[in-house]
């Protein structure tokens, strides 16, 4: 049998050797990173992904969109800040009234879908007009942020059900502004 050695450069097996199936045969390349605590909702990519997307928006989409006379621009940007607007409410509000806090989740969930509508339908009017790669992109990390949304309120639901606040009444509601 020949010697077998770890190549860190190359970060496999040299000297003849394969390992049988995917582990160790090189094809996760993925380095493992903890994630990091969520101190603040500022600490949440849900939160961050659409706030940038908010920035992209109003930097580069909007003076464009206002020299072709859009009629929607306004409601653009609005729903643009809407998004992370909700998702801070939303981290909030879950302590003192988790139901209202989930609810304020699943409209930021729905208002991610409406600035895909609201893109698609950019992208349609102007296409060659506007910058077709930057809408494809935000379209496609609205989605994504929509889509993490939604695991975050299955997280949020199952660690409420996991460490009893149910049953403890924590978060049971009765908020008002």
């Amino acid at each position: 049998m020949e010697e077998k050695k770890w190549d860190k450069t190359r970060n496999e097996y040299v000297g003849g050797y394969k390992p049988s199936g995917n582990f160790g045969a090189g094809t996760y390349k993925k380095a493992f990173t903890p994630k990091r605590p969520v101190k603040t909702f500022r600490d949440l990519e849900v939160y961050q992904k659409p706030i940038e997307c908010a920035v992209l928006i109003s930097k580069n989409i909007v003076p464009v969109l206002i020299k072709l006379k859009y009629a929607y621009t306004e409601r653009l940007m609005d729903c643009s800040l809407a998004v992370p607007l909700l998702v801070a409410e939303s981290h909030s509000l879950r302590f003192a009234d988790f139901a209202l806090g989930v609810g304020y989740l699943e409209k930021a969930m729905s208002t991610s879908n409406k600035m895909v509508v609201y893109l698609e339908h950019i992208l349609g009017l102007y296409g060659s007009k506007i910058d077709q790669t930057l809408v494809l992109d935000l379209i496609g990390r609205y989605t994504e942020s929509r889509t993490k949304m939604f695991h975050l309120e299955k997280s949020w639901k199952r660690f409420r059900t996991e460490y009893g606040d149910e049953k403890e009444k924590k978060g049971a509601g009765g908020f008002k502004y």
